[in-house]
């Protein structure tokens, strides 16, 4: 009888311990929240100085800590997420395989892109702009590119609008990251690179080319940096709600000027910007 009471009172405690461990689910994890599920997979940009840079194993930049902010606020910790680097041209294909959950990288909102995901945002509103070498002064704007060879990114806005708008005359290459392109006009090889003005901010003000380049004229376009999410998921208000959290509490104004530098100044008639209505 008592063999038969140890079995008994062990077999229950087994149960017991049993129940604690699936009691929390995914890990163990206690709290409400998505974070309860493990971890959160980002997709940012890993070439774009200020905006979203790997060194290493580390990433900076405004788009990194706009994406660490809004995990916090979905339930995640920072070694909760895992960043992946998103071409632009892979971005859509990327949210609706699963391979991200989130895209935080320079991602403009467009119609056309709307038909495949869904937006939280905008969190950012750029202008498209040029970069030329410092002792250029042919290039002062859009108009003036014809017989110039011009550098974009393959799958990128500005890459589109250049075709459709300005590509009388304009001989445009295509790369696969504004790094490349960045490289190509510093040696030479192309005239001018072509994305939005923040980007391009970013490069200039790197050590190894400060003095060597610069914006030419002035910004020609809108560009309304959004969060890209699979389309229709649940996670885009709430991403919102985290957006005008950020620019409520200042750091919005914190992340801008500590990654792109008190000099930096965004365009105060579309910044800072309102988020939402994008998440249909």
């Amino acid at each position: 009888m008592r063999t038969s009471a140890k079995i008994a009172a062990a077999f229950a405690a087994a149960a017991l311990t049993l129940a604690g461990c699936s009691s929390n689910g995914d890990g163990g994890k206690e709290g409400g929240g998505d974070g309860d599920k493990g971890k959160i997979t980002i997709g940012i940009k890993f070439d774009q100085p200020g905006l979203g840079l790997k060194e290493g194993s580390n990433y900076k930049g405004f788009d990194v800590d706009v994406a660490k902010y809004v995990a916090k606020e979905l339930g995640y910790s920072e070694d909760q997420i895992e960043f992946k680097e998103s071409v632009s041209a892979q971005r859509e294909n990327m949210l609706a395989n699963g391979q991200v959950d989130l895209i935080v990288a320079t991602y403009s909102i467009t119609d056309g892109r709307k038909e495949k995901v869904s937006f939280a945002g905008p969190y950012f509103v750029a202008g498209q702009g040029l970069l030329v070498q410092n002792s250029n002064s042919d290039i002062t704007g859009p108009d003036s590119l014809d017989g110039k060879k011009l550098c974009s990114v393959a799958g990128s806005t500005p890459a589109q609008r250049i075709k459709e708008e300005y590509s009388q005359g304009v001989q445009l290459q295509e790369a696969q990251g504004y790094s490349e392109c960045v490289e190509l006009l510093s040696s030479g090889t192309v005239d001018a690179v072509t994305t939005d003005d923040i980007i391009l901010a970013g490069f200039a003000a790197q050590d190894q080319y400060q003095g060597k380049l610069k914006l030419a004229g002035k910004p020609f376009s809108e560009e309304n940096y959004g969060v890209g999410v699979q389309k229709g998921s649940d996670k885009c208000e709430k991403v919102n709600e985290a957006l005008k959290k950020m620019i409520d509490d200042g750091s919005w104004e914190k992340f801008l000027k500590d990654n792109m530098g008190a000099d930096y100044k965004p365009n105060d008639a579309m910044n800072p910007p309102k988020p939402g209505g994008n998440c249909g």
